[in-house]
């Protein structure tokens, strides 16, 4: 059996459509790094991060009745979808703690090296192999996304260090959750529901830390932060989260995911236009590298069977 007859869509190259979507939820996710920032002054982050989830989770019952989704039928996907919720939940708690150390340039270098945890993840556990060419547009698009952001900055020290390996550890996170999702019974679930799981493990994760980290609302949000909380919790986690969850179920993981590497490159535009930030100069050839890894990346590549253990993987999920 050869790896695409396991997993039909692990050597699936990407549509037009998904193509288009995947820019508009990198635009999104790109904006929203500017969104939370905006609303820090008003509500710390792991207490923004606790809200943006629980106003997610009756948009995603809303939506997903309203498509026939049965949220509470026993369908096998009960332990995946707990594993799923608890990575997810601790994802941002790295996250958003590691941002207390490390600038967030770094920052958001270190997350998207996701797509490489994917890729390894995909080869072990999906059956899914890229070639030579992909693993190099995998490294040109990150060295464009390491371009565009300015590093190696000065000054880094034990604290940023460790803020990177906390930012490192989402990127392992956010990548281990998505081949859950792909490998497991989860990818037999609605994506609504496969989400839900997600956003309603992390509220008493992201509610605990906020806790221990001493985080409190001390004064009314303004009219713009409460706007930009229901643009995450109603769009970017209700809506693009689970157009996100849609997509891997129907594409390769380790494709998909190198596509994320657009979405900093979006943030540092929208960094531009709306908080006023500076564009390097080497923008435009960031723009260039990260373009051209994902050429390589999605570029059609010879089917090569799998290893007995890859296929061994792949039909215990």
């Amino acid at each position: 059996m050869s790896s695409n007859q396991a997993n039909p869509s692990a050597g699936r190259s990407l549509s037009a459509g998904a193509i288009a979507l995947m820019l508009m939820l990198c635009l999104t996710w790109g904006f929203n790094q500017i969104a939370v920032k905006l609303v820090l002054p008003d509500i710390p982050a792991m207490l923004q991060a606790t809200i943006r989830s629980m106003g997610a989770l009756p948009v995603l019952f809303i939506v997903g009745s309203l498509r026939g989704v049965k949220f509470f039928e026993r369908d096998g996907t009960l332990g995946a979808g707990l594993v799923a919720g608890l990575m997810f939940g601790v994802e941002f708690v790295l996250i958003y703690q590691g941002l207390r150390f490390t600038p967030a340039s770094r920052a958001v270098v270190f997350l998207y090296t996701a797509p490489f945890f994917v890729a390894l993840g995909s080869y072990q556990v999906l059956g899914e192999r890229l070639s030579s060419s992909q693993w190099l547009g995998l490294a040109i698009s990150f060295a464009g996304v390491a371009l565009a952001i300015g590093v190696p900055q000065p000054n880094v020290d034990s604290k940023v260090l460790l803020g990177d390996l906390m930012i490192v550890g989402g990127a392992g996170l956010w990548a281990a959750t998505t081949l859950v999702a792909k490998s497991t019974r989860l990818r037999f679930a609605q994506p609504e529901k496969a989400l839900g799981y997600q956003v309603a493990i992390s509220i008493p994760i992201l509610s605990l830390a906020a806790i221990l980290f001493g985080e409190t609302i001390d004064h009314p949000p303004s009219p713009l932060s409460l706007g930009l909380m229901v643009f995450q919790a109603v769009w970017v986690v209700g809506t693009t989260f689970t157009l996100w969850f849609a997509l891997v179920k129907a594409y390769s993981a380790s494709k998909l995911s190198a596509f994320t590497f657009i979405t900093p490159l979006f943030g540092v535009i929208a960094s531009y236009f709306i908080m006023h930030d500076s564009l390097s100069l080497a923008f435009g050839a960031a723009a260039l590298l990260v373009i051209a890894g994902l050429f390589l990346v999605n570029r059609p590549s010879p089917v090569v069977a799998p290893s007995s253990d890859a296929l061994l993987n792949v039909t215990k999920t």
